[in-house]
């Protein structure tokens, strides 16, 4: 499976989802499923700003996952060694089923995710 149709079903499969956008290690943007290509851009920087952050606070500790609750949604990001995925969520998602599906599509790629 490609990442454009990994995100796909994911969207379709997930009501929780609202835009998700998947990068490289060098945060160049996979595939997205977005309103745009700035705005997939923008997403995926946004997940890797989030990642670095959470570096920051956790040093020597490896980075998986982050999620940030906002009014309009949450932000969730999920990275394996090779790729991320940053996703938008409706207000109030289930965090954890959100985070188990990014890790999904990531598995599905060849990602190895813990």
């Amino acid at each position: 499976m490609d990442a454009s149709a990994a995100l796909s079903e994911l969207v379709e499969l997930s009501t929780q989802v609202v835009e998700v956008v998947i990068a490289d290690a060098g945060g160049e943007v996979e595939a997205a499923r977005t309103s745009g290509d700035d705005r997939a851009r923008e997403l995926a920087t946004v997940g890797e700003a989030l990642l670095a952050e959470a570096a920051v606070v956790r040093p020597g500790q490896a980075v998986e996952r982050v999620h940030v609750d906002l009014e309009r949604g949450s932000v969730v990001v999920v990275r394996d060694g090779e790729r991320s995925i940053t996703a938008t969520t409706v207000p109030e998602p289930t965090a954890g089923l959100v985070a188990f599906d990014l890790r999904t599509v990531l598995r599905r790629l060849g990602g190895a995710v813990a």
